[in-house]
């Protein structure tokens, strides 16, 4: 009998069995960075902001916003937005929520997400301190004039 006829040979089955693994993994990655940075409070709404809270919204400063897109092993196109944020104020910072508004061509909110660019992190975020962070899309809206979105905070925890 030749090798032909036996079929598909042992160390092909245990490379198909492997790359198969490899993109599962990819993408349970790929999910849990996803729910880390999007993940939504237990009862869905946002906190109380108080006056001093707001008041600590412009020492948050977003920069470097950057979009990209990856195809993943779905063949599905995921979109992230890459930044930075500084905290140029006093105080240590535990928790950030942000909204995330993407636009058209003619300026008006396509897409309006949450996303919680602190999640995650173990240790608060220090005056001065400048942190990398990412957030993943699963679907864009078609009509997104695909630049950055407009962030603002909504919500700090101290």
């Amino acid at each position: 009998m030749s090798r032909n006829d036996r079929g598909l040979s042992p160390i092909i089955i245990v490379l198909i069995v492997l790359l198969a693994l490899a993109g599962l993994a990819v993408f349970l990655i790929l999910r849990q960075h996803n729910a880390l940075s999007r993940s939504t409070s237990a009862a869905g709404r946002r906190p109380h902001v108080s006056a001093e809270q707001a008041a600590y919204f412009p020492s948050l400063v977003f920069a470097d916003l950057r979009m990209s897109a990856a195809v993943n092993f779905l063949g599905d196109t995921v979109t992230y937005l890459d930044g930075n944020v500084t905290n140029q104020g006093a105080k240590r910072v535990r928790r950030v929520d942000v909204e995330l508004n993407f636009l058209d061509s003619l300026n008006q909110v396509v897409l309006r997400e949450t996303a919680y660019p602190l999640a995650g992190r173990s240790k608060p975020l220090q005056p001065g301190e400048t942190l990398a962070f990412r957030v993943t899309f699963d679907h864009m809206p078609a009509d997104w004039n695909q630049a950055p979105p407009r962030v603002k905070p909504v919500y700090v925890e101290f």
